[in-house]
């Protein structure tokens, strides 16, 4: 088994010690240095070559955001940050998921958390869940972004292919439904930005998130994409052109109001660990009897998506995509429901919208 080497970040000299202590206490994780600002952290990068990184957000100096577009440039590896809970800790770890952060831990009660116990555990998993990452695609991903376009470049300038008349088949009523994971915020902001504003489908997404920081994800990728992306409201009729994503903590399920298709946001049990989970969104898409469904599963650990995704193909009129490995950060959701011989096509991250909008425009693929 080997060891996953963890380059520790904190300006608190206390949080620095207690992170220590407890990823070192897993056989597999060996913390090989601190450090206490971003500037810090990337001189002990360079010298101390860490497998992953924990990278507190708020610190003196040099703050995690900086620090972590630093990183994203000179020598992408996978990082975890952590944040706090509040409005502004939230925003600034959605943007460090779309800077490159492969997953984020959130401090129990502030910047020094005394009761950090209470998140142990999710640190030691996500810690060892992020070097499993692949770093050739988070290189590539670093490449483009680097010499192309600014980090934050709003995707909604780019001009799709002009779509050929609608036919027949196009005039059937549709849905969008997408799961993801670890990594989903980037693939997700890749992805809906290069939707037309006048798509003829909602779009229900689950990413794996705690309450708190959907909205975030939610008006972040609002403002750079065409199309408009909002959290998901109980009852709320759902629109074209529109995406709606889960609410932390809340399963997100679709049903019929009359004519009109509703969200139905609830707390029911955790499916498979997960709430939101993409194979409860799928298996209520799937009693869409009159609807073309086209599914797609994107990066991420697990199988969550691959149950749900089952039940949709049973259902019929549907098409399925999954991303495929060469760009997963995490390809676990994919594999599996690639392995279960349940999708059409396995689509790398850049052309999965494109895809998605042939079957949107009733041109097949």
């Amino acid at each position: 088994m080997k060891t996953i080497h963890v380059l520790v970040v904190d300006d608190s000299a206390f949080m620095r010690k207690v992170i220590t202590d407890f990823l070192s206490e897993h056989p597999q994780i060996k913390v090989i240095g601190t450090a206490r600002n971003g500037k810090d952290a990337l001189e002990k990068i360079s010298s101390l070559r860490p497998d992953v990184v924990t990278l507190d957000v708020e610190m003196p100096v040099m703050n995690g955001l900086e620090a972590l577009k630093q990183i994203m440039h000179e020598h992408p590896l996978p990082v975890v940050m952590l944040s706090s809970t509040t409005k502004e800790g939230a925003e600034n770890t959605i943007l460090a998921m779309q800077y490159g952060a492969i997953d984020f831990v959130t401090k129990p009660s502030g910047t020094i958390s005394l009761d950090l116990h209470k998140v142990k555990e999710e640190l030691i998993h996500k810690v060892i869940l992020a070097s499993r990452a692949n770093l050739r695609t988070m290189e590539k991903q670093a490449r483009i972004e680097t010499t192309t376009s600014p980090l934050l470049q709003s995707y909604s300038k780019i001009e799709l292919k002009p779509s050929r008349p609608i036919s027949s088949i196009a005039r059937q009523k549709k849905i969008v439904c997408i799961g993801t994971s670890t990594g989903g915020p980037r693939a997700l902001q890749q992805v809906l930005t290069q939707l037309p504003k006048h798509i003829a489908a909602p779009i229900v997404i689950v990413q794996h998130m705690p309450k708190g920081f959907t909205k975030s994800l939610a008006q972040r990728l609002d403002s750079l994409s065409r199309i408009h992306v909002k959290e998901a409201e109980d009852g709320e009729v759902l629109q074209n052109g529109t995406a709606y994503i889960a609410p932390g903590g809340f399963h997100l399920l679709v049903a019929r109001s009359g004519e009109a298709l509703v969200a139905r946001v609830e707390q029911s049990l955790p499916r498979n660990g997960h709430r939101p989970s993409v194979d409860v969104l799928f298996e209520s898409v799937s009693d869409l009897s009159d609807y073309e469904k086209i599914a797609v599963i994107m990066t991420g650990m697990g199988s969550d998506g691959t149950a749900g995704l089952r039940k949709l193909k049973e259902s019929g009129n549907t098409k399925a995509i999954a991303e495929s490995e060469e760009t997963a950060v995490v390809f676990g959701m994919p594999k599996a429901a690639i392995a279960a011989n349940i999708v059409d096509h396995v689509t790398p991250l850049e052309k999965i919208a494109e895809t998605m909008m042939k079957y949107v425009d009733g041109q097949g693929v």
